[in-house]
């Protein structure tokens, strides 16, 4: 289980037929500045390299914010525990983003003050300012130890969760100067623990997230209750949209560790980390009134466990991992699975000597522009340094073409949109659901454009010299 440390498509979806699984290195603790146990998400940059985090490894083993090229090669930007007393974070359980402003965003889980953890801004070269420590309020009212990674929101602020504090864990706001919100808290009835599934912004402008525990039901045996899915507007208000464990024996699921994602039909689709038909978690799609289906029961064979948020890919098929399970026994698998529940597991970890493919992805893949799918395994890999291995990061190449992603991914007339891709460089149009924009090619991977009077939701195109490219997602043009 979880480490101790921490516009509707109107064709049929299929799953792709090969799936080649590669792994680009390991990690290694060697030197004392080298990062270890990699257990959050990848984020793609405007460079076009990949950004991630560790919980361990660095100059004084208490975790990393590090570099990766799509080949593999690795570069420590930072070490935690630097400062004194940690007052710079410790633990970076929770993957990055990279807000509008260039700059790179996250959470850790410790340090700072009274040991609440932080957030902290890091540039791409690598510089460091802690933004928030934790648990400066009396009773840490604000919230203490955030697990989970930030988003941007449409205002642009940056939201997040706290484990615990405020109650059971609260919902905060944070300015990128620094200025934090609270805006909700858990009370338990409504959830107890949003620990390590970040939020996420719906097309309704609404946000959308998960609590280990908490709820209204005990039929999993936690008489704390066995987890929900929750709505907050904007303001703060927070509402229960569903309670995990319904009925006897938790055919819904139980224990959401992993966030949300919506679909492209509207519908949040997620994972349970334990119960449905066989006790080892669930696939689940859930509509924004409450109403849930579950479409997948995993059976071991198939993996155990998933602990991660599934993302859409530009196929339309949702991609996920499990911790455990697979065809290698408690190694893990990734696997990918239709709206309508058609499901394939694409690779079983640990299907090479000595693990050296890795072991346990216990967080999301990730799709970057180029197509090809990235992660992490916290354990398992080629270095001997760590107990079971330092990790692993892979990609996951299924045939699919390349496209572009918009930063963020709503705006308003006249506001100035990221375009994220490959080969950009002599692109000659921009065009918001087909109204053409203003743009400036910024380098080979980064387009900045302004979204055009008339111009409406929909997808955005590049004309390139290699081709059109669309958005993977709607860009969402707001009032």
């Amino acid at each position: 289980m979880r480490r101790a440390h921490i516009i509707l498509l109107l064709c049929a979806v299929s799953i792709p037929g090969l799936a080649q699984v590669t792994t680009l290195t390991s990690f290694d603790k060697t030197d004392g500045r080298d990062p270890g146990y990699p257990a959050a998400p990848f984020v793609q940059g405007t460079d076009g390299n990949l950004y991630g985090t560790t919980v361990a490894g660095g100059t004084n083993d208490e975790g990393t914010v590090f570099e990766m090229t799509s080949s593999g090669k690795l570069k420590t930007l930072y070490s935690f525990c630097s400062q004194t007393d940690c007052s710079d974070g410790a633990v970076a359980n929770a993957g990055l983003i990279q807000a509008t402003d260039g700059n790179l965003y996250g959470t850790t889980a410790f340090g700072g003050d009274n040991n609440g953890g932080t957030v902290f801004r890091i540039t791409p070269a690598g510089k460091l300012t802690t933004l928030y420590r934790f648990c400066t309020q009396l009773g840490c009212a604000e919230g203490v130890n955030p697990s989970a990674g930030l988003i941007q929101g449409f205002d642009e602020s940056l939201y997040g969760t706290t484990s615990s504090g405020g109650g059971y864990g609260t919902v905060f706001k944070i300015t990128t100067a620094g200025t934090l919100t609270s805006l909700a808290s858990f009370d338990g009835t409504n959830g107890e623990d949003p620990a390590f599934g970040s939020l996420i912004q719906a097309t309704d402008g609404n946000f959308y997230g998960t609590t280990i525990s908490g709820g209204a039901y005990t039929a999993c045996g936690n008489a704390g209750g066995c987890g929900t899915v929750f709505s907050m507007t904007p303001s703060g208000q927070l509402t229960t949209i569903y309670s995990l464990c319904a009925q006897p024996g938790c055919p819904d699921g139980t224990e959401l560790f992993g966030g949300l994602v919506q679909g492209k039909d509207g519908n949040l689709y997620g994972v349970t980390t334990a119960g449905g038909a066989n006790n080892y978690g669930t696939v689940f799609e859930l509509t924004t009134a409450g109403t849930l289906s579950t479409l997948h029961s995993f059976d071991f064979s198939d993996g155990a466990y998933p602990e991660a948020a599934l993302i859409e890919g530009t196929d339309g098929n949702f991609y996920g991992t499990t911790s455990n399970g697979g065809a290698n026994g408690v190694a893990g698998t990734v696997f990918a699975i239709t709206p309508a529940g058609g499901f394939k597991m694409l690779h079983s970890f640990c299907s090479e000597a000595g693990c050296a493919d890795g072991t346990g992805p216990f967080e999301s893949v990730m799709q970057a522009t180029n197509g090809e799918f990235y992660g992490t395994t916290f354990a398992g890999g080629a270095s001997s340094n760590c107990e079971g291995g330092c990790g692993t990061a892979f990609s996951l190449a299924t045939g699919l073409a390349p496209f572009i992603e918009t930063r963020p991914g709503a705006g308003n007339v006249g506001s100035r949109v990221i375009i994220l891709g490959n080969n950009l460089s002599g692109a000659t149009a921009v065009s918001f659901n087909g109204t053409a924009a203003s743009f400036q090619v910024v380098s080979s991977t980064e387009i900045e454009a302004t979204v055009p009077s008339g111009a409406t939701t929909g997808t955005v195109s590049v004309t390139a010299p290699s081709g059109t490219l669309e958005s993977n997602r709607l860009f969402y043009v707001r009032p």
